[in-house]
């Protein structure tokens, strides 16, 4: 029996590759003497570095970039097995994480620090770059992004501009003739499992600007901010960026990479599994375990779970989930590939004794619906598995 182990992290709690490890011992104890394949997942956000790199033999390396609010910051970045192809997490450079809470404000943030990043995977040869998205401390548009690719800023007396959210009301003009060529010919896929534009009700101002410490009066001048960013890009650049989906992303950094690269939007999920080789993993597998920490409404919107579980139901690969918590609610995973879904919670537990009890509390319930499938699936009809 070969059974494919690839869950995601469970956020804050344990590392996508130590919930693997735990279903792995719990399979073990079944007895069973099967082949296990393990792949830790993500689904773009954070851990994605720490999956990819752990799941394909890569290395991890550390450069100093500018963090977002323009102070010096060490950010990690991946190397994948293959040598050719780097991941970057965007929070790494420009993090929410990175500011303290009396300091959240996306007015006086800045992404210069993701475009330094990314100019550092190619200075180290990668010729393909995932990058995600999520998590950003940002509503700069990508101006930073920009500004760190050569792209320069100027106000309209010509002086440079900070690029900042707060300051885009004072971008007069882009000039494109120092930009690097550094990014030519790299393919830029960038992990977004969001479709909210730049500009609207629904943009990276109004809906995403407070979670990071925006008033209501500094989300409608971000918005203001990001309407002129989006009119000079269009004018200088030649790009459409303000109601393209996605292009809302990280605080508008979906539209810098669309005004200053060749990055292509996709589904982060979808990218993880192409980087790791999961489909392969999971042709001629006779069971799948995976998992996220909470497998909810939201999971349907780009999470791994049902990323993973779509892929079996193209390969006819049963495929269970275990998640930290489960939402009863739930609809319609069954018909995304999802055989079956089961809390790892034991009794009910504060969260820190769920964090310490999670490995084996995953194990348990790993190696109960293991049994079950074993035996379900030897007392089947010839024929019907």
């Amino acid at each position: 029996m070969k059974i494919v182990v690839c869950p995601d992290s469970w956020k804050d709690c344990l590392p996508a590759h130590l919930v693997a490890a735990a279903m792995q011992s719990g399979i073990e104890a079944t007895g069973i003497g099967a082949q296990i394949v393990c792949k830790p997942m993500a689904d773009g956000g954070q851990g994605t570095v720490e999956a990819l790199v752990r799941a394909t033999g890569g290395t991890f390396v550390v450069r100093e970039v500018t963090g977002p609010l323009g102070e010096p910051v060490q950010a990690r970045y991946g190397i994948l097995g293959d040598g050719k192809t780097a991941v970057i997490e965007m929070a790494a450079a420009a993090g929410l994480e990175l500011v303290p809470i009396h300091r959240r404000n996306p007015l006086w943030t800045t992404t210069i620090g993701v475009g330094e990043l990314l100019l550092a995977a190619a200075e180290r040869g990668a010729r393909r770059i995932i990058l995600g998205i999520g998590g950003s401390a940002t509503n700069d548009g990508g101006a930073g992004l920009l500004a760190a690719l050569g792209f320069r800023l100027f106000d309209e007396h010509g002086n440079a501009i900070q690029p900042m959210g707060g300051l885009l009301r004072m971008l007069d003009r882009i000039d494109s003739t120092s930009r690097t060529h550094a990014l030519d010919g790299i393919q830029l896929d960038v992990a977004c499992d969001v479709t909210n534009p730049l500009l609207g009700p629904t943009g990276a101002s109004g809906v995403f600007g407070p979670q990071k410490g925006a008033d209501e009066e500094a989300v409608q001048r971000l918005e203001r901010g990001l309407t002129h960013f989006a009119h000079v890009v269009e004018r200088d650049l030649g790009k459409k960026i303000a109601q393209v989906p996605g292009s809302g992303a990280a605080g508008g950094l979906g539209a810098g990479l669309l005004a200053g690269t060749n990055a292509v939007l996709k589904r982060g999920v979808e990218l993880v599994i192409d980087a790791v080789g999961l489909r392969e993993d999971l042709r001629g597998a006779d069971l799948c375990l995976t998992g996220e920490g909470s497998f909810d409404a939201q999971s349907s919107f780009g999470k791994t779970a049902i990323g993973v579980g779509r892929v079996c139901k193209e390969l006819r690969v049963p495929c269970i989930v275990i998640a930290g918590a489960v939402e009863l609610s739930i609809r319609g995973v069954h018909d995304e590939g999802v055989t079956a879904y089961f809390s790892a919670m034991q009794k009910p537990a504060t969260l820190q004794e769920a964090v310490a009890e999670g490995p084996r509390w995953i194990a348990h319930v790993a190696e109960q619906a293991v049994r079950l499938f074993v035996r379900t699936d030897a007392s089947a009809p010839s024929g019907s598995r």
